[in-house]
């Protein structure tokens, strides 16, 4: 039986179970019995599009053609709730506290890494860099300062580096955020803004599946990885908060999500704030 009472779409518990272990071994996140609505949902619209008859003949397509069809799957099917600033207290945290002391403990090196490693449609990272533009503006010179941002989801990924939102999308940002850091109006649409360029070049946009190779050698001083820990199952939460603490500096940050925690990787980390972990020195 499929979940919508008004389509002819049919998904059973085949089909169902089938695209759940596909996920799996593709992007290691797990689907359970919860999802099924949201699966159906989504998978609906991709069948649509492929002018399929059935969640069967889907299913037969990423069987015969994985590669080709895998990266289109995992952009429908994966979930892209963001917002700017979003959990404030983070960059509370990074403002008050963490960036004034990495501008002392980082003073000889004079660089400075951060990674939002789930950035979506950009607004976490794009909040990171200019959180990172006003506390090292007196720096920015002459200091080596950037930000990686990867995500599994090749569309989003676009919609990031373009750095244009829907004037709506600002709204609960500080005025003074907004007149500083966006320029209201694109082309003929005033009804949208964009990422001033100066925050812009501090960021790094790539493609990347978490549980694949990390080209990237670090060390970093923060990591986000906020809302993604919770679509994997617990030992592949723990390998990633393994690589995570190799991947971060001596002292770094870091940020989960409001429902994340650690689990038995806490031992390694020392808590300083909600959801904020720091890798002892």
């Amino acid at each position: 039986m499929g979940d919508s009472r008004d389509s002819a779409f049919k998904l059973s518990n085949k089909e169902f179970k089938f695209i759940c272990d596909f996920v799996y071994d593709v992007a290691g996140i797990v689907l359970g019995d919860s999802k099924r609505e949201m699966v159906y949902r989504r998978l609906t619209r991709v069948i649509r599009e492929r002018k399929l008859p059935t969640f069967s003949d889907y299913c037969i397509l990423l069987k015969e053609n994985p590669e080709k069809e895998k990266n289109y799957f995992i952009n429908a099917i994966t979930t892209n709730l963001t917002s700017f600033y979003r959990e404030k207290h983070h960059f509370d945290y990074l403002a008050s506290h963490e960036f004034p002391a990495l501008l002392e403990r980082n003073k000889r090196s004079k660089r400075i890494r951060l990674w939002s490693s789930a950035s979506s449609t950009g607004e976490e990272p794009y909040s990171l860099a200019i959180t990172a533009f006003k506390s090292f503006s007196s720096v920015l010179s002459n200091w080596d300062i950037k930000i990686l941002a990867t995500d599994i989801d090749s569309n989003v990924l676009s919609t990031a580096k373009a750095g244009v939102y829907q004037q709506n999308r600002i709204e609960d940002v500080p005025k003074a955020i907004q007149e500083s850091f966006f320029k209201k109006g694109t082309g003929n649409n005033e009804n949208k803004v964009r990422v001033t360029d100066n925050v812009k070049s501090l960021i790094t946009f790539k493609q990347l599946n978490l549980l694949h190779e990390w080209p990237m050698k670090g060390p970093f001083d923060v990591i986000f990885c906020r809302n993604v820990i919770i679509y994997f199952d617990k030992a592949t939460q723990q390998d990633l908060f393994e690589r995570y603490y190799n991947m971060l500096a001596p002292g770094g940050l870091l940020m989960l999500g409001h429902s994340e925690n650690l689990g038995n990787y806490q031992r390694y980390f020392e808590n300083v704030g909600r959801t904020i972990f720091r890798k002892p020195k």
